[in-house]
């Protein structure tokens, strides 16, 4: 009871009790109620006066019965105390004081719903003028604590009727405990496509549960919401407020947006690259269907939002369109994007072989055709670069001029993305041989040396051995390439000896000269006094050993 409604009527007691007493001997004044929670101890305090003194005054305490009708539960006067046997309050009560001060106190132990009722103090005095106040007694139980338990299922934005939420309730309250619904911070009412039916049972013991179903049109904007139940409940002197738990809802909704984008790879795409397309609604109702087309061309459903394009080309450029339909209101949305395949074509060079005279001067391009992208062109030969730019120019060419290029074509900001040409090139010239270190051989006799020819030269030279005395020596072994041929003779040193390498084509002639010199051979021993000595030319020397 809030203080400004005590105070007022403790106000109007005290007038109603000085008004009554212009014409009664006792005078009561008694509280206009008690609050206790059920199992605790409630007192009743029974203030009196009278023109008579109190010294000689009889006290009785009654309760009310639910007929109208008024129990005495207990007696006093000067001489005794007397508890009613038999009443729900026999074994319960007492009663403090002998009212010598004008004041005496019923005490309830264990007070329970049964108690809340009316009880009355009457004080008669000894000239037979009586008085008598009442006080309602009001016991309260604090309920157990709310529980909420929420729909599994999904709802539906297209449902026809309000769906179930949520069941809230709450038990062993008394008085009745009131539940309130929220979705965030705003309390549900039965208005406006919501239903809120509570359900109050009485308990067999007094007190009362509470079970509370809300039911509402369900829209997109839930999907996010937490629902919970309030619960307030009356305790002496005021009220108390608890809440549930929080719970949210799943709610099926359509796509009003689609989006579809390349999730891989990131950045440039190139031929030969496999493409992931991925394409998402902002909706999740599983009625929605998702297909992509490209290009007008047949339409693709997509397997778990996403579709995977392997081994592009160019011809895989163009939009993409993702529709997303929507089969329970039958309401389309389309969103698209733009793929860029870039592609960068075998390089062409040219010429591609080609033979050029010793002297002259080459020139070749190398290009690939590529879309709109930087690239690079870089010229190799055995591995090692030699030009940069499409144009490779080669002056005054000679033998080592010769040989495979190689035209790298590198697009730098896409990993992976190169291609190459080639470009082979021979060099027409008369013989050139390449000199060994040393021409000038000395040897011993009857040995014999083997002697390379190695010349370069296209047409690839001919290769003739002769001596100083006009002897054609007959070659070992000869290998050629494409400008160059490598030939072996081998002499038998007899005497001193001068043998020639003639290389020609039809560009010239030129020759090397070996001069092989012979020299004495090594002494033999034997019997361990001799030596014997092969001199030139032709001679035997056979000596003592001193």
């Amino acid at each position: 009871m809030a203080v400004g409604n005590s105070a007022s009527l403790l106000l109007g007691l005290l007038v109603l009790v000085h008004t009554w007493g212009a014409w009664a001997a006792v005078d009561v004044n008694m509280e206009d109620r008690v609050e206790v929670f059920r199992g605790d101890t409630a007192q009743i305090a029974c203030m009196f006066t009278s023109v008579d003194g109190i010294g000689g005054v009889t006290i009785m305490w009654f309760y009310m019965l639910q007929k109208g009708e008024r129990q005495q539960i207990y007696f006093q006067d000067s001489t005794m105390k007397i508890t009613k046997q038999g009443t729900p309050y026999s074994d319960r009560i007492s009663v403090n004081g002998t009212g010598a001060n004008g004041v005496v106190v019923l005490t309830i132990n264990d007070v329970q719903l049964r108690d809340e009722v009316e009880f009355i103090c009457l004080i008669k005095s000894l000239t037979d003028g009586t008085g008598e106040g009442r006080t309602k007694l009001r016991v309260f139980a604090t309920p157990d604590l709310p529980t909420i338990e929420a729909v599994e299922t999904a709802f539906s934005v297209h449902d026809l009727k309000p769906a179930k939420i949520g069941v809230c309730e709450v038990t062993n309250g008394y008085p009745k405990p009131n539940i309130t619904w929220y979705r965030e911070n705003t309390p549900l009412r039965n208005d406006h496509g919501v239903s809120v039916v509570s359900v109050i049972t009485s308990e067999y013991s007094g007190l009362f549960s509470v079970k509370s179903e809300v039911r509402m049109m369900v829209t997109k904007e839930d999907k996010d919401a937490k629902f919970y139940c309030e619960v307030n409940y009356f305790v002496p002197g005021g009220t108390r407020m608890t809440e549930t738990n929080r719970i949210n809802i799943t709610v099926y909704y359509p796509s009003t947006a689609v989006k579809v984008w390349v999730e891989s790879p990131k950045g440039k795409i190139k031929e030969g690259d496999s493409i992931e397309l991925q394409c998402h609604g902002d909706g999740n109702s599983p009625s929605s269907v998702l297909t992509i087309t490209h290009d007008g061309g047949l339409e693709e459903t997509l397997d778990d939002n996403r579709l995977v394009l392997s081994n592009v080309t160019r011809l895989n450029s163009g939009v993409y369109h993702c529709n997303s339909l929507d089969l329970e209101s039958d309401k389309e949305i389309t969103g698209n994007t733009t793929v860029f395949v870039n592609y960068l074509d075998p390089a062409v060079v040219i010429p591609h072989d080609t033979v050029v005279i010793q002297g002259e001067e080459l020139v070749a391009t190398c290009n690939a055709l590529s879309s709109p992208l930087t690239h690079t062109v870089v010229w190799f030969k055995d591995g090692r670069e030699i030009s940069r730019g499409h144009t490779l120019k080669l002056k005054d060419t000679t033998f080592s001029t010769a040989g495979t290029y190689v035209c790298v074509v590198t697009v730098a900001e896409i990993e992976g993305m190169e291609t190459s040409g080639t470009l082979r090139v021979t060099v027409k010239g008369q013989p050139k041989i390449i000199r060994p270190d040393n021409t000038d051989i000395e040897e011993s006799f009857e040995k014999s040396v083997n002697l390379n020819c190695m010349v370069r030269g296209f047409p690839v030279p001919s290769i003739t051995w002769t001596t100083s005395d006009g002897q054609v020596l007959k070659t070992v072994s000869q290998e050629e390439t494409e400008d160059s041929v490598k030939s072996v003779v081998s002499v038998k040193v007899m005497s001193d000896i001068t043998a020639v390498c003639n290389a020609s084509n039809e560009y010239g002639t030129e020759t090397l000269t070996f001069s092989i010199k012979a020299s004495e051979s090594r002494c033999l021993s034997f019997l361990s006094l001799y030596s014997m000595c092969m001199t030139l030319p032709g001679r035997i020397k056979i000596s003592r050993i001193s």
